[in-house]
């Protein structure tokens, strides 16, 4: 397969995918890195919640701030990834929420990045 080839031929005839393979490598790298710095600040948020409704610490308001606009950057790459690969709806949607509940994002791109590397062959 060479580095501008579409995964089969029945999707080059139907135009599923119209991503090269740098493009899709490229937008994997990006999603897979917002995805654990978005499950590294959800878990900071959560541990500020702790403190401040557990032990009633104040003053991490800016980690709620922070891990807000990086999920938003998540879901941009998210979807990104997601057009170039043309996953259904559902699956971008799951993927997407998984930046909200903890530790979920990490598996999540686990099991996206080991399906999109098998389906375009991006371990070769």
């Amino acid at each position: 397969m060479t580095e501008t080839a579409k995964p089969t031929d029945d999707a080059k005839k139907d135009g599923t995918v119209t991503a090269t393979l740098p493009q899709i490598r490229s937008a994997l790298f990006r999603y897979r890195l917002l995805a654990w710095i978005t499950g590294v600040w959800l878990l900071l948020l959560v541990a500020e919640m702790v403190a401040k409704y557990g032990f009633d610490v104040e003053g991490f308001g800016w980690v709620g701030i922070a891990h807000g606009w990086i999920y938003f950057v998540y879901l941009i790459c998210t979807v990104d990834l997601s057009i170039k690969v043309r996953w259904p709806l559902g699956k971008l949607v799951l993927t997407a929420l998984a930046g909200t509940i903890p530790f979920l994002s990490f598996w999540f791109e686990h099991i996206r990045t080991r399906e999109v590397k098998a389906e375009f062959a991006l371990d070769k």
